[in-house]
């Protein structure tokens, strides 16, 4: 269909939508219809013989023409996969409608002879001048009600329909060219999409048609977010006031889940498009960007794409210890429960200035990788293969330098190629089963920012809180790590929660009745919770329940609470209970917990406080539910984490290793075991290996049950059980 047909098919049919939605009450419209798209079920995993290791390219961002230098050095190293093409639509289409490939081709057409493998990305995350120019509307305007300018990525209304016609085009006009080509294995949607807090009039007639959709009548809307508070009724869908206006939490959280469907969305919407004109066997993926988002959910993403893709980047120097990474690929690995893609992490330094420039140690780039594949990963690409000459990126460096030149990070990374070139087919499709699971709500965290529980400033400052949701699961996950447990990460909607011996739940402070329902069931036949302060406080609107605290969990729980307080200054457990020294300290916020029929397993130290227990467990049923009331130091948290463990019969490694070493386990297509040690320390560590007998897979040397490894700086084992 001649493209003008097709834009002027959407804009009738979006016409017609909007009619649709007069009729049904709303004063206003803009020319496309937002209903969040339903993501397809049919999404295939890319099955993988070996591990892709590579380097996003982008040979258009070089000065001088070393496009056959540059394979010459990759194919030397024995780089295997680059990413391309997601970057430069202005170089795509220069001018409405004038569409340029011979660019590109060139240079696939020489990655394809040297046998490099490619996913191409749409470049829809950067738009073109003449497009801004033509069209200002498509540009974001945020709550604040300013618009943004052209210069920036990522800086449009998504939802615009003039965006998403040119976006439709260009992506149509790619992949129709490549779907051919062999050498082009996937595609990449996007590029770390978000919402840009986009809060365009469109966006907000978009919100309001969704209440609409989801509440029924502006009656059912006022009694379910507590509008009478102030006067706040809305009483026609025309008198909606705009975000930046409302005070309700329960808006304020909604207008969040808004922000996470226009993602999932767009999403769905671009990798739609892809398989329509794609080669059956080319993947669809996108590459979130790393840790957990406010505005995205990752997990409806999910269901649209073939495979997930994450950019961990991670902390070099002394400050590597792999934690970072392991916990983006926990959550990215548990998003779809299979291996994912590593598109983006360090190749060198990182920042928009060269105030962060801290290039990894020797060895660190190597043991990163394999940090990643020990997560799941089945592919490990750094951003990018040569270091860009000018611009905001300039010192987030490749793998080559500006010189161009091989280097001391080129080397390491030929050294890791050329392994797993050989052992790669024993590490990829690593299966990871994992007895322990942390709950993770998106809701829970807007709403916590909304109304935080910790502030460094007095009563109506608005400055960022010193505690929050994120501190909260890291902390956790922390704890985990360091006892060397595997963990995956759950969502609020999961169900299948018996496969798990104990779940972790970080503030769970917007739930409905049914996610604690599903949580005490699974306590009662007898699974194993830790929970912190803050759960089961507020129902899915950000309403406080008007029975008392915790509402459906009392019973499993143990206890129940009428007062909370914040902590003006640090308290500490009365006797030391978790001989946590210095440390035995908790902060921000106790609640005033009342057992019904819960343990006590330690009480604040304080003349006041000391009324109340800080920590509680409870046996239900067959399960136990052991509850936090108040935020634990470090250590405290480590020591309630491991006796959760314990108590849970998941199997702990940490006592048998150095501090330094992690050990993370799973199956590889062979059926063996597999046992990654990692030492995350400049110093060597010497220790007795806690596994039957097995081999280096990197060495090829026999290490028998119960003998002594040792592993030098930054270096590691993978044991394969015989």
């Amino acid at each position: 269909m001649p493209y003008s047909s097709t834009h002027s098919n959407f804009q009738m049919l979006s016409a017609t939508l909007c009619t649709l939605t007069l009729l049904a009450g709303a004063a206003t419209c803009t020319a496309q219809e937002t209903a969040p798209a339903t993501p397809p079920s049919f999404t295939t995993a890319p099955q993988f013989t070996n591990v892709l290791y590579g380097a996003a390219y982008y040979p258009e961002y070089e000065p001088t023409d070393h496009l056959n230098e540059d394979i010459a050095l990759m194919k030397a190293a024995g780089l295997t996969v680059v990413r391309m093409g997601e970057s430069t639509w202005s170089l795509w289409e220069p001018r409405d409608g004038a569409f340029e490939t011979a660019w590109m081709d060139r240079a696939i057409d020489a990655l394809s002879k040297a046998g490099i493998k490619i996913i191409m990305g749409t470049p829809t995350y950067s738009v073109p001048t003449w497009m801004a120019k033509k069209h200002p509307d498509m540009l974001v305007v945020t709550l604040d009600g300013k618009q943004a300018t052209y210069g920036m990525r990522q800086n449009m209304d998504t939802d615009n329909p003039d965006y998403r016609f040119y976006a439709e085009r260009v992506i149509r006009k790619m992949v129709e060219h490549y779907k051919d080509n062999p050498a082009v294995i996937g595609w990449q949607v996007d590029n770390e999409t978000a919402s840009y807090g986009a809060a365009n009039p469109d966006v907000f007639q978009g919100f309001v048609r969704h209440l609409q959709k989801k509440f029924g009548t502006t009656d059912a809307l006022n009694k379910a977010w507590l509008l009478n508070y102030w006067g706040q009724n809305v009483n026609d869908w025309t008198d909606m006031p705009i975000r930046a206006s409302a005070t309700s939490t329960a808006y304020k959280l909604e207008w969040t889940r808004w922000e996470q469907m226009r993602v999932t969305d767009f999403l769905t919407w671009q990798a739609a498009l892809v398989r329509k004109y794609r080669r059956p066997d080319q993947f669809v993926t996108q590459d979130f960007s790393d840790h957990l988002h406010r505005d995205v959910n990752e997990g409806e993403v999910a269901k649209a794409l073939d495979v997930v893709s994450v950019n961990p980047y991670f902390r070099a120097q002394d400050r590597m210890d792999g934690e970072k990474q392991t916990l983006d690929g926990d959550y990215y690995r548990s998003l779809k429960q299979q291996n994912y893609l590593v598109t983006e992490t360090n190749a060198q330094t990182t920042d928009w200035s060269s105030s962060f420039q801290f290039p990894p140690y020797d060895g660190q780039l190597r043991l990163n990788v394999y940090t990643h594949l020990s997560s799941g990963a089945n592919m490990v690409e750094y951003w990018h293969w040569h270091s860009i000459h000018s611009g905001q990126e300039t010192y987030w460096k490749g793998i080559l330098s500006h010189d161009m030149e091989p280097n001391r990070i080129y080397a390491e990374f030929t050294r890791t190629a050329h392994e797993l070139e050989r052992i790669g087919p024993h590490l990829v499709n690593l299966k990871i089963k994992n007895d322990v699971a942390i709950l993770y709500s998106v809701d829970s965290a807007n709403a916590l920012d909304f109304m935080p529980f910790a502030s460094p400033s007095p009563q109506w400052s608005f400055s960022p809180a010193v505690a929050d949701y994120t501190a909260l699961l890291d902390q956790l996950h922390h704890a985990l790590y360091l006892d060397n447990v595997g963990t995956d990460f759950i969502l609020p909607d999961s169900t299948d929660l018996a496969r798990y011996k104990l779940i972790v739940v970080p503030a769970l402070y917007i739930a409905d009745d049914a996610l604690l329902e599903r949580l005490s069931n699974y306590v009662k036949q007898g699974g194993h919770i830790l929970m912190t302060f803050k759960s089961g406080f507020a129902n899915e609107n950000s309403m406080v329940r008007d029975v008392r605290a915790p509402g459906p969990l009392r019973a499993a729980a143990g206890f129940s609470y009428q007062e909370f307080s914040n902590l003006e200054t640090p308290l500490k457990l009365k006797g030391d209970p978790y001989a946590a020294g210095e440390d035995n300290k908790v902060s921000y916020w106790a609640e005033f917990l009342i057992p019904d029929h819960a343990k006590v397993l330690a009480t604040y130290d304080h003349p006041f406080f000391g009324q109340w227990p800080a920590i509680t467990q409870n046996s239900y049923g067959k399960g136990t539910l052991t509850y936090e009331g108040t935020w634990l130091s470090d250590t405290l948290q480590r020591r309630v984490v491991t006796d959760a463990l314990k108590q849970s019969g998941v199997e702990m490694r940490a006592s048998q290793l150095p501090p330094s070493v992690r050990v993370k386990s799973g199956t590889n297509t062979q059926g063996k075991q597999i046992h990654y040690l990692l030492n995350y320390s400049s110093d060597s560590q010497t220790f007795t290996s806690p596994f039957i007998a097995g081999t280096d897979l990197l060495t090829g040397k026999a290490i028998p049950p119960q003998t002594s490894v040792t592993l030098k700086p930054w270096d590691l084992v993978i044991l394969e059980e015989n």
